[in-house]
């Protein structure tokens, strides 16, 4: 326990609260920027620690069976048909989140928080919930980010995005043949650049995340299509499967950085793809993911 309880006979003395600290107690912040004792928003690791400095997963299982295939079920323990059966709501959800965000609140953190790393925040079933934690995010000071393959499904909630503190984010691995065939339960890409779109115009930054790789000339052509309306493109690889690698990666990504440059978008290479970067390359893991003071294109 990170705090030494003093009681005394004052009225309220001794209480704790939900993570067993002094009624009233400054929480206590760990060296990776989250609130010791919280546990539904974390600060990820790994791949997804390159992604944001915070996220939250709602909800557990997805429903866009992906046939890559996903890693989370293996990262999560859960059995992968019952991972692409659908996404369950945490328990208690909402009432811990609350808590969790005062926490945060209280500890004078506004960092903006992903949604989500292991489950999808507009994923096919009831999202309701995802809305719900973007308000309590709002209502308690902290930035967020959606990242998903759902859509257009999240333009219902366009209106809580904030220019200068959230962001909105799409998974892109080609076209609708390609997405249809690899992310069969999941709104074909053209949906999603449509979404990417939506949020754009309305003045909220976008990026695009290009992982997994799976046709090195599908990835380039969506970057192609879709750049004037995002804000910064993320590239990473497949990972977490046996499925053979058909191109050179060191080619690929040379490519891709030229494509980048030409077109003078932000963008960030994954430690996965980092070794094939010229020495010295800017690469810079956590661009500011929203307009701020002064919207850059």
């Amino acid at each position: 326990m990170p705090y030494t309880i003093i009681i005394n006979r004052s009225k309220g003395a001794g209480q704790l609260d939900l993570f067993g600290a002094p009624a009233g107690a400054k929480p206590v912040v760990n060296a990776d920027g989250s609130v010791k004792g919280c546990t539904l928003i974390y600060a990820p690791e790994g791949q997804a620690g390159e992604f944001a400095p915070l996220a939250l997963n709602p909800y557990k299982g997805c429903g866009h069976s992906c046939g890559y295939p996903c890693y989370v079920p293996e990262y999560t323990h859960q059995p992968r048909a019952e991972f692409n059966a659908g996404a369950i709501l945490k328990p208690d959800f909402i009432a811990r989140l609350r808590k969790e965000a005062a926490k945060y609140q209280a500890a004078g953190i506004t960092e903006q928080v992903t949604l989500c790393f292991s489950t999808d925040p507009y994923h096919p079933g009831d999202t309701t919930p995802t809305r719900a934690a973007l308000e309590i995010l709002i209502e308690h000071g902290l930035g967020f980010c959606t990242l998903t393959k759902g859509g257009t499904r999240a333009l219902r909630d366009l209106d809580l995005f904030r220019p200068d503190r959230d962001c909105y984010a799409a998974t892109l691995i080609g076209d609708d043949k390609l997405a249809k065939k690899w992310e069969s339960n999941a709104p074909v890409s053209s949906d999603r650049i449509a979404a990417l779109k939506a949020f754009y115009e309305a003045g909220i930054f976008t990026y695009g995340s290009l992982e997994p790789v799976i046709d090195p000339a599908a990835t380039m052509a969506v970057v192609e299509a879709t750049h004037s309306f995002v804000n910064l493109f993320k590239l990473g690889q497949l990972n977490h499967s046996k499925l053979p690698r058909t191109f050179d990666r060191r080619d690929f990504t040379l490519r891709m950085l030229d494509l980048f440059n030409r077109l003078d978008k932000q963008h960030y290479i994954k430690r996965d793809l980092q070794p094939f970067l010229p020495p010295g390359y800017p690469n810079p893991m956590w661009i500011p993911q929203h307009h701020g003071e002064t919207r850059h294109g």
